[in-house]
Parts: C-alpha cells; sequence; structure tokens
C-alpha cells in the first residue's frame, strides 16, 4: 500500500478497526486491545479492554495515531490520551454507510493509505443483498446481546441496520434505549418471527440461549464478528448472516 503521510505507527481501540488496518498495512499496528481477536496471529503490544485501556502504556508506545469509536470507548481515556499530545481518531457506525464512509476516513484520510480493494469488495456485497425471506415478507426479530440481565438492541444500532438489509426487522428498533434491558418474560410474550443469537457480546451458543424461548420461534446462533464489525467481514457478512437464519428456520 502506498502511504499518503507519515503515519507510522498505530494504535487501535476496536477490534473491528484493528482487523482493518491488519487486512490493509499490517505493520502499521503496534498496539490493539485485549478484544481484539483478527487476524488471530496479530503479535502486538496489547493495551487492555476498550473500556479500561491502559492509556500510559498507549502513550509509551508513542503513536502516531490512535484510532477508537465513540461507543465502544469512554471520552475520559480519549481525553486523557490527548492531553498527552497524541493524535485521536474517532469513529461513530450506526449504518452501513458510515462503515463504509469511516472505514475509509480511518484507512485513507487517518493512515494515509490507498483505499484498500477489500473494501470495495464489501460495498458490492452490500450493494444488493438477497433479503432471506422473499419480499415483501419481512422478519420480526429480537436481538439479545447478553443475558443476567437481558439485554436486546434497541434503537439506531449498526446491527440492526444490517439485518434490516437482509429482511429482517429490529423489534425494538423503536424503542428510547439503544441497549434495553428486557425481561426475559416480555421477551417469550413477544410476537417474534426469529430470535438472533449472536456469539458476542455474550457468547450465546447452542446451549445458553435458544433453551430461553419458546420452542416455536426458530433462533439463529450469529457471528458477532459478521453481525456488529465494521471491516474486511463485511464482504462474506451477507451470506454467512443470511446462511444462519435460513438454517434456523428450516
Amino acid at each position: 500500500m502506498t502511504r499518503r503521510t507519515a503515519v507510522r505507527r498505530v494504535v487501535s481501540l476496536v477490534p473491528s478497526l484493528t482487523e482493518a488496518v491488519a487486512a490493509t498495512a499490517p505493520d502499521l499496528l503496534v498496539g490493539a486491545t485485549d478484544w481484539c481477536s483478527h487476524p488471530a496471529d496479530l503479535a502486538v503490544t496489547r493495551v487492555r479492554g476498550t473500556k479500561n485501556p491502559d492509556t500510559e502504556r498507549i502513550v509509551r508506545l508513542a503513536p502516531d495515531l490512535v484510532i477508537a469509536n465513540e461507543e465502544e470507548n469512554r471520552a475520559p481515556d480519549l481525553a486523557a490520551l490527548r492531553a498527552a499530545g497524541l493524535r485521536v481518531m474517532v469513529t461513530e457506525v450506526r449504518t452501513l454507510e458510515q462503515a463504509f464512509s469511516e472505514l475509509e476516513r480511518v484507512l485513507v484520510e487517518g493512515c494515509g493509505l490507498a483505499r484498500p480493494e477489500w473494501l470495495d469488495r464489501a460495498e458490492a456485497a452490500w450493494r444488493d443483498p438477497t433479503p432471506v425471506p422473499p419480499p415483501p415478507v419481512r422478519l420480526r426479530a429480537a436481538v439479545p446481546i447478553w443475558r443476567r440481565p437481558w439485554m436486546v438492541l434497541g434503537r439506531d444500532t449498526f446491527a440492526g441496520d444490517v439485518l434490516a438489509r437482509l429482511g429482517i426487522d429490529n423489534a425494538y428498533a423503536a424503542h428510547a434505549e439503544r441497549y434495553p434491558r428486557v425481561p426475559i418474560e416480555e421477551l417469550r410474550a413477544a410476537r417474534l418471527d426469529l430470535v438472533v443469537l449472536p456469539d458476542e457480546p455474550y457468547r450465546f451458543t447452542a446451549d445458553d440461549g435458544p433453551e430461553a424461548f419458546p420452542e416455536a420461534v426458530p433462533v439463529a446462533l450469529v457471528s458477532g464478528r459478521h453481525l456488529t464489525w465494521y471491516g474486511p467481514s463485511l464482504a462474506e457478512a451477507p451470506e454467512v448472516l443470511s446462511a444462519a437464519v435460513r438454517a434456523a428456520r428450516r
């Protein structure tokens, strides 16, 4: 990749952005959070979690750029990094369009790279995805992201926008909160066509989650990386998510 600025050292505080930089110019990354799991062989200094980064360690790494997200990272931590003289770029991603524009901003404007080919493929994959149910049918779904207590996707979320483009409407999209707590009794009583259980942030599995819902409601276990991450995984996300939902509804 041809670089347009003098950026040589990057610390990422967002797993999906870590993967995006690693897929484009892996030699740039010098630090990432403990939650940055892709690529699997990522060998950089770990700076704790997204909500409790080790700001002193980040400063010692002397990055030219720190990349963060307004939802995943706390404002006081980012302020501390700026106060130490570091350049911090903060993304906001609540729709697919924002994901694509923010990825280009981080990689091109922030890191000084040429626009990567994988980003073109990701945009192409979402240009006209095939809905899971044939139109005009749409599925009404709840998307739990935690249990004990149960929490679901609410309004204005990236993952909700992703599902909507596949013909799946979030039953709590009009909720006042973005990640409301919803009693399991309410979820069980809701008129749902589908329950979508990702494997992050809570790791729902075949043995932990589906048993909480009525047998008549299909439960799709999906990859959280394909549902909630904005990065190279977007190129295959429509196919991966659609396949998981179709398998649940058979």
